[in-house]
């Protein structure tokens, strides 16, 4: 869902995606923010090693 989001969120926007599908436009903002800055995971995720 993520994926979908990023690749149309330049044409659509985040917004009127999210109000389509069952995520809300935090959650994506929150997964791109970790994502970037692999700091903000919690410790748990980080052991874990299965953050995409």
């Amino acid at each position: 869902m993520i994926a979908f989001i990023e690749e149309d969120r330049r044409t659509i926007g985040v917004e009127p995606i999210c109000k389509q599908l069952p995520i809300a436009p935090s959650t994506f903002y929150d997964h791109m923010a970790k994502r970037e800055n692999p700091d903000l995971l919690s410790d748990r995720t980080g052991r874990s090693g299965t953050w995409p």
